[in-house]
Protein backbone atom coordinates (compact mmCIF):
# COMPACT_ATOMS: atom_id res chain seq x y z
CA UNK A 1 0.00 0.00 0.00
CA UNK A 2 1.13 3.47 -1.05
CA UNK A 3 -0.21 5.91 0.53
CA UNK A 4 -0.57 10.13 -0.39
CA UNK A 5 -2.50 11.94 2.66
CA UNK A 6 -1.53 15.24 1.09
CA UNK A 7 -2.89 14.34 -2.51
CA UNK A 8 -6.21 13.40 -1.25
CA UNK A 9 -5.73 9.54 -2.66
CA UNK A 10 -4.79 6.09 -1.68
CA UNK A 11 -3.32 3.95 -3.90
CA UNK A 12 -3.03 0.03 -3.96
CA UNK A 13 -1.49 -2.10 -6.38
CA UNK A 14 1.05 -1.94 -9.27
CA UNK A 15 2.41 1.58 -10.83
CA UNK A 16 1.32 0.10 -14.44
CA UNK A 17 -1.52 -1.62 -15.28
CA UNK A 18 -4.25 -1.75 -18.17
CA UNK A 19 -7.17 -1.19 -15.60
CA UNK A 20 -8.40 0.97 -12.73
CA UNK A 21 -11.06 1.24 -10.14
CA UNK A 22 -11.58 4.33 -8.02
CA UNK A 23 -13.59 4.36 -5.22
CA UNK A 24 -15.68 7.27 -3.80
CA UNK A 25 -16.25 7.11 0.09
CA UNK A 26 -19.80 8.11 1.47
CA UNK A 27 -20.65 10.93 3.43
CA UNK A 28 -18.34 11.36 7.05
CA UNK A 29 -16.19 8.87 5.68
CA UNK A 30 -12.57 9.04 4.43
CA UNK A 31 -10.67 7.16 1.51
CA UNK A 32 -9.96 4.67 3.43
CA UNK A 33 -13.33 3.59 3.80
CA UNK A 34 -13.99 1.15 1.33
CA UNK A 35 -10.23 -0.29 0.66
CA UNK A 36 -11.55 -3.72 1.76
CA UNK A 37 -13.17 -3.40 -1.80
CA UNK A 38 -10.11 -4.05 -3.58
CA UNK A 39 -9.20 -7.87 -2.34
CA UNK A 40 -12.75 -8.58 -2.79
CA UNK A 41 -13.99 -7.06 -6.47
CA UNK A 42 -10.80 -7.34 -8.49
CA UNK A 43 -7.47 -9.31 -8.81
CA UNK A 44 -3.77 -7.96 -7.80
CA UNK A 45 -2.65 -6.32 -11.07
CA UNK A 46 -5.64 -4.02 -10.93
CA UNK A 47 -4.55 -0.68 -10.16
CA UNK A 48 -6.96 1.11 -7.10
CA UNK A 49 -7.56 4.87 -6.19
CA UNK A 50 -9.34 6.05 -3.48
CA UNK A 51 -10.28 9.50 -3.46
CA UNK A 52 -10.23 11.71 -0.46
CA UNK A 53 -13.82 13.93 -0.28
CA UNK A 54 -12.33 17.67 -0.16
CA UNK A 55 -13.94 19.15 2.30
CA UNK A 56 -13.82 18.13 6.35
CA UNK A 57 -16.97 16.86 7.47
CA UNK A 58 -18.71 19.44 10.40
CA UNK A 59 -18.19 16.79 13.06
CA UNK A 60 -14.72 16.64 13.06
CA UNK A 61 -13.93 13.49 11.71
CA UNK A 62 -14.20 12.14 7.99
CA UNK A 63 -14.83 13.92 4.61
CA UNK A 64 -17.96 15.39 2.09
CA UNK A 65 -18.06 15.87 -1.07
CA UNK A 66 -19.97 18.83 -0.06
CA UNK A 67 -22.33 19.59 2.84
CA UNK A 68 -25.40 18.55 4.04
CA UNK A 69 -27.79 20.79 5.80
CA UNK A 70 -30.10 19.62 8.08
CA UNK A 71 -34.22 20.96 7.74
CA UNK A 72 -35.92 19.67 11.12
CA UNK A 73 -33.73 17.14 11.60
CA UNK A 74 -33.81 15.62 7.90
CA UNK A 75 -30.35 16.02 6.03
CA UNK A 76 -30.59 17.41 2.32
CA UNK A 77 -27.56 18.34 0.43
CA UNK A 78 -26.76 21.54 -0.24
CA UNK A 79 -27.29 21.51 -4.05
CA UNK A 80 -25.96 25.32 -4.47
CA UNK A 81 -22.13 23.84 -4.02
CA UNK A 82 -23.02 20.27 -6.20
CA UNK A 83 -21.79 21.98 -9.09
CA UNK A 84 -18.06 22.99 -7.88
CA UNK A 85 -17.90 19.86 -6.22
CA UNK A 86 -18.86 18.27 -9.95
CA UNK A 87 -16.10 20.26 -11.50
CA UNK A 88 -13.55 19.60 -8.89
CA UNK A 89 -14.55 15.75 -8.88
CA UNK A 90 -14.12 15.41 -13.02
CA UNK A 91 -10.83 17.72 -12.76
CA UNK A 92 -9.53 14.94 -10.61
CA UNK A 93 -10.52 11.77 -12.86
CA UNK A 94 -9.15 14.00 -15.64
CA UNK A 95 -5.75 14.21 -14.10
CA UNK A 96 -6.01 10.43 -13.14
CA UNK A 97 -6.22 9.71 -16.77
CA UNK A 98 -3.49 11.42 -17.83
CA UNK A 99 -1.41 7.46 -16.35
CA UNK A 100 -4.67 5.18 -17.50
CA UNK A 101 -6.98 5.77 -20.07
CA UNK A 102 -10.49 6.72 -18.83
CA UNK A 103 -12.64 4.15 -21.02
CA UNK A 104 -10.11 1.33 -18.90
CA UNK A 105 -10.92 3.18 -15.39
CA UNK A 106 -14.42 1.94 -13.47
CA UNK A 107 -16.05 4.23 -10.59
CA UNK A 108 -17.09 2.67 -7.72
CA UNK A 109 -18.91 5.37 -5.05
CA UNK A 110 -21.16 4.75 -2.12
CA UNK A 111 -23.70 7.02 -0.87
CA UNK A 112 -23.05 10.61 -1.16
CA UNK A 113 -20.09 8.93 -3.21
CA UNK A 114 -22.13 6.84 -5.78
CA UNK A 115 -24.40 10.55 -6.36
CA UNK A 116 -20.90 11.85 -7.05
CA UNK A 117 -19.82 8.78 -9.44
CA UNK A 118 -23.29 8.79 -11.28
CA UNK A 119 -23.02 12.43 -11.72
CA UNK A 120 -19.30 13.07 -13.37
CA UNK A 121 -19.66 9.61 -15.42
CA UNK A 122 -23.42 10.72 -17.30
CA UNK A 123 -24.12 14.17 -16.30
CA UNK A 124 -23.40 17.66 -18.35
CA UNK A 125 -22.80 18.61 -22.02
CA UNK A 126 -19.64 15.35 -22.30
CA UNK A 127 -20.01 12.61 -19.92
CA UNK A 128 -16.53 10.87 -18.76
CA UNK A 129 -15.65 7.86 -21.61
CA UNK A 130 -15.24 5.51 -18.03
CA UNK A 131 -15.47 1.68 -18.52
CA UNK A 132 -18.31 1.28 -15.50
CA UNK A 133 -20.32 2.42 -12.79
CA UNK A 134 -21.05 0.94 -9.57
CA UNK A 135 -23.44 3.14 -7.51
CA UNK A 136 -23.99 1.69 -3.88
CA UNK A 137 -27.21 3.15 -1.79
CA UNK A 138 -26.91 6.62 -3.94
CA UNK A 139 -28.95 9.11 -5.26
CA UNK A 140 -29.81 11.80 -8.30
CA UNK A 141 -28.60 15.05 -7.99
CA UNK A 142 -31.29 17.75 -8.07
CA UNK A 143 -31.52 18.75 -11.91
CA UNK A 144 -28.93 15.71 -13.01
CA UNK A 145 -29.74 14.95 -16.86
CA UNK A 146 -28.35 12.11 -17.31
CA UNK A 147 -26.53 11.48 -21.14
CA UNK A 148 -26.25 8.66 -23.24
CA UNK A 149 -23.02 7.32 -22.93
CA UNK A 150 -21.43 3.34 -23.47
CA UNK A 151 -20.43 3.55 -19.88
CA UNK A 152 -22.82 0.70 -18.31
CA UNK A 153 -24.19 0.86 -14.53
CA UNK A 154 -24.67 -1.43 -12.01
CA UNK A 155 -27.04 -0.17 -9.13
CA UNK A 156 -27.47 -1.51 -5.62
CA UNK A 157 -29.93 -0.55 -2.81
CA UNK A 158 -30.92 -2.30 0.86
CA UNK A 159 -35.06 -2.29 0.62
CA UNK A 160 -34.47 -1.06 4.30
CA UNK A 161 -32.33 2.04 4.13
CA UNK A 162 -32.99 4.69 6.30
CA UNK A 163 -30.54 6.95 5.14
CA UNK A 164 -30.99 7.01 1.80
CA UNK A 165 -34.70 5.96 0.82
CA UNK A 166 -34.63 2.68 -1.66
CA UNK A 167 -36.98 4.68 -3.92
CA UNK A 168 -33.88 6.75 -4.83
CA UNK A 169 -32.86 3.99 -6.69
CA UNK A 170 -35.72 3.95 -8.90
CA UNK A 171 -35.32 7.37 -9.81
CA UNK A 172 -31.71 6.35 -11.06
CA UNK A 173 -32.44 3.54 -12.50
CA UNK A 174 -35.54 5.33 -14.48
CA UNK A 175 -33.44 8.44 -15.46
CA UNK A 176 -29.86 6.52 -17.35
CA UNK A 177 -32.43 3.99 -18.37
CA UNK A 178 -33.90 7.01 -20.06
CA UNK A 179 -31.19 8.14 -21.24
CA UNK A 180 -30.45 4.59 -23.14
CA UNK A 181 -27.56 3.46 -20.65
CA UNK A 182 -27.28 0.61 -19.96
CA UNK A 183 -28.07 -0.62 -15.90
CA UNK A 184 -28.06 -3.44 -14.34
CA UNK A 185 -30.23 -3.12 -10.40
CA UNK A 186 -29.83 -5.70 -7.54
CA UNK A 187 -31.62 -4.88 -4.61
CA UNK A 188 -31.35 -6.78 -1.54
CA UNK A 189 -32.58 -7.07 2.25
CA UNK A 190 -30.98 -4.78 4.37
CA UNK A 191 -29.70 -1.23 5.01
CA UNK A 192 -27.42 1.31 4.15
CA UNK A 193 -24.14 -0.52 3.38
CA UNK A 194 -22.72 -3.02 0.91
CA UNK A 195 -24.09 -6.74 0.82
CA UNK A 196 -21.66 -9.12 0.95
CA UNK A 197 -23.48 -11.42 -1.20
CA UNK A 198 -23.30 -9.24 -4.33
CA UNK A 199 -19.27 -8.72 -4.59
CA UNK A 200 -19.41 -11.88 -6.91
CA UNK A 201 -22.23 -9.87 -9.11
CA UNK A 202 -19.54 -6.72 -8.80
CA UNK A 203 -17.24 -8.54 -9.71
CA UNK A 204 -18.18 -10.08 -12.70
CA UNK A 205 -19.99 -6.74 -13.81
CA UNK A 206 -16.42 -4.97 -13.36
CA UNK A 207 -14.70 -7.59 -15.43
CA UNK A 208 -17.28 -7.94 -18.07
CA UNK A 209 -16.77 -4.10 -18.73
CA UNK A 210 -12.87 -4.19 -18.81
CA UNK A 211 -13.34 -7.17 -21.78
CA UNK A 212 -14.93 -4.56 -23.76
CA UNK A 213 -12.48 -2.44 -25.77
CA UNK A 214 -13.62 0.93 -25.80
CA UNK A 215 -11.94 3.95 -27.79
CA UNK A 216 -11.20 7.07 -25.45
Amino acid sequence: MRAFPEAGLIRLGPDRSDRRLVLLHGWGADADDLLDLADLLVDPEVSVVALQAPQAHPAGAGRQWYPLLWQAMVPEPAWAEVPAARRALRQRLEQLGESMPLPRTALLGFSQGAAMALDVATGGDHPLPLAAVIGCSGYPHRDWSPQASGTPVLLTHGREDPVVPWQHCDTLQRQLEGAGITVIRQDFSGGHGIDPLLFPLMRGFLEAAWSQDREP
